[in-house]
């Protein structure tokens, strides 16, 4: 039975997130099903800004810290063996995946 599989990436370093996209295309595409390619969603940005002095005394100097979160979404029409060989994609842990299964 063919399902589709949504699968959503998201890691602040955009490099392990290409190549963890790239890896799971290159088994979609030796199985040889449909699939959508790898669709870049918005950029999160996150900025806090924090005090330098904590005491409260001096002049008011802050620090900006900045965080960015990349995502990237595939659509894979998949059968049971092209998803089991998707799972085995060795994924760092610092990239969060999500994935969704629709009957058709």
């Amino acid at each position: 039975m063919v399902q589709k599989a949504r699968i959503k990436l998201s890691c602040t370093d955009y490099k392990q997130l290409n190549d963890i996209c790239s890896q799971i295309m290159e088994v979609a595409k030796r199985t040889g099903v449909k699939h959508s390619g790898v669709i870049p969603l918005p950029t999160k940005k996150m900025v806090i800004a924090t005090r330098k002095a904590p005491s409260g005394g001096g002049t008011e100097s802050y620090e900006r810290w900045h965080m960015r979160v990349h995502k990237r979404l595939l659509d894979i029409e998949a059968d049971e063996r092209t998803l089991r060989r998707i799972m085995r994609v060795e994924i760092p842990e610092s990239v969060h995946v999500e994935i969704e299964l629709k009957e058709q």
